[in-house]
């Protein structure tokens, strides 16, 4: 509770959205998530699919990491950080996803579009306060 105090002393970034949209957009996001790596798993491949589950499992972790290093350590600089390096992850398990399941790859479009926009808010946290 005292986290959500903490974050809404801060100045807030244009666009900003409420807080109750976060809850159910993270839960498709998860949902579209398991399904990517799913039609991936379940896809013939010729070639290796190990760097696609590197990549998918790697920027999952650095996702989860986001949360406690912003609100738990209060530390925006910190978690700019994080999702800068959960961007490119995020667009080099697309790559890898899309090379043996075009489906698994742009199923995870909406995800990459929503940390690109948390990116902007994350600066904007960073810029502003």
């Amino acid at each position: 509770m005292q986290n959500l105090i903490w974050y809404n002393t801060l100045v807030q970034p244009e666009f900003t959205p409420p807080a109750w949209v976060f809850p159910p957009v993270w839960t498709v996001l998860y949902l579209t998530m398991l399904i990517s790596v799913i039609l991936f798993g379940i896809k013939p491949a010729f070639e290796s699919k190990k760097s696609g589950y590197i990549l998918f499992f790697s920027q999952l972790i650095v996702n989860l990491l986001w949360s406690p290093v912003f609100f738990y350590l209060k530390n925006p600089p910190g978690a700019l950080f994080i999702i800068l390096i959960l961007d490119i992850l995020v667009f080099l398990n697309i790559l890898s996803f899309i090379k043996i399941s075009k489906a698994a790859g742009l199923i995870l479009l909406p995800y990459f579009v929503w940390i690109i926009f948390a990116t902007y808010l994350n600066l904007g946290f960073v810029l502003l306060n």
